[in-house]
């Protein structure tokens, strides 16, 4: 095993440990990155950032889908945007490509607002994007499920993307309703843009998902430990009558579980920062913190429902931490590679990753 393989995977694990710590305690992000972490082979994150290097280039078109709207109050929540637009910057950074936010209407303000924040133009319409740098786009999907492939067919055929990252975006069941995490139908509230992922995944294109909990897109990829494990998941264990439970059918080729969301994502971007020795691609937590900020006086609500800046209950106080302790350690591994260059030769002479984990 080399230094940069061996560094690759204890690094992509501590990233993964630090999405899913656990300070509610119940447990479930420890089920998910069970399943998750045996179906990638390896530290998840990591492994979806490599994936992402060996294909996207300079001019690409990425999409990011993004938007959970809640219940009863009928606002899109915090988790998911705030992270999709911090990899908007981030993508813009690694690869020059032309990042796009698909998102329900309901993002609308907190989109415009946060590209500026994130330090990137914003267009609406892409053929004005392909020409202009420093930029990202945004489309705002139907929540018509008579309009949605339309409007897919529509999208893929003015941009075609060489990716697809969807981040705690809601996923239908099998039986095409939508749900919360308690299990109550949503599906008049949620944009339905599983269809639109669905359709690029036929079609070849690379696509991660991120998701916290099993009802959202991509999550299908570990439907056998959501119906064993997790609350409402099972069929008819969901609150609304469906007979079908939260579970998404749509299944991602590659996922990233976390306690929140928006820690998967960061766990990603972190990993990109690594791979490409680009340390400025992973943003600093004063950026986190203007993110969030700015997310939360754009009308984005917390989990609970309240206008404040937390993101699925945890306030400032723990998710600075996270994007400070995430950048530090890719920091870290690639300044330190040459002062710790032996060290690292011994640990591979005494063997003992040899086999024991997945690179």
């Amino acid at each position: 095993m080399t230094q940069q393989e061996l560094t690759k995977l204890n690094l992509g694990q501590s990233l993964d440990d630090l999405a899913n710590l656990d300070p509610r305690g119940y447990g479930v992000c420890k089920i998910l990155y069970k399943a998750s972490r045996e179906r990638a082979g390896g530290p998840c994150a990591m492994k979806s950032a490599e994936a992402l290097v060996s294909t996207v280039k300079a001019g690409d078109f990425v999409f990011i889908m993004t938007g959970f709207v809640l219940r009863p109050f009928k606002k899109a929540e915090m988790d998911g945007i705030v992270s999709s637009m911090l990899l908007c910057r981030a993508l813009v950074k690694a690869f020059d490509v032309k990042p796009v936010i698909i998102c329900p209407e309901d993002n609308r303000v907190a989109v415009e607002n946060m590209s500026a924040c994130v330090g990137l133009h914003l267009h609406e319409d892409l053929d004005e994007l392909k020409e202009m740098p420093v930029s990202m786009g945004v489309i705002y999907f139907t929540k018509d499920s008579a309009r949605a492939s339309a409007q897919a067919d529509e999208i893929i055929s003015r941009a075609t993307p060489s990716a697809v990252i969807s981040v705690e975006c809601p996923g239908a069941n099998a039986l095409g309703v939508y749900h919360n995490a308690t299990g109550l139908d949503v599906t008049e509230l949620e944009a339905k843009q599983d269809v639109l992922f669905e359709k690029l995944q036929k079609m070849g294109v690379l696509n991660i998902a991120i998701g916290d909990l099993g009802n959202e897109i991509g999550m299908g990829a570990v439907s056998e430990t959501l119906e064993k494990y997790i609350p409402y998941a099972q069929n008819g264990a969901c609150r609304c009558g469906c007979g079908g439970g939260i579970a998404a059918k749509t299944s991602a080729d590659h996922l990233i579980t976390a306690t929140v969301s928006d820690w998967g994502c960061y766990a990603l971007i972190a990993s990109l920062a690594f791979l490409l020795e680009n340390i400025d691609i992973m943003h600093t937590s004063e950026l986190e913190r203007e993110a969030v900020v700015c997310a939360s006086r754009s009308g984005m609500i917390d989990m609970y429902g309240w206008l404040i800046p937390a993101i699925d209950g945890f306030g400032l106080e723990i998710n600075l931490p996270i994007v400070s302790l995430m950048r530090e350690l890719v920091s870290s591994a690639l300044s330190l590679r040459e002062t710790c260059k032996t060290w690292f030769e011994k640990v591979d002479e005494l063997g003992y990753f040899e086999g024991r984990y997945n690179v």
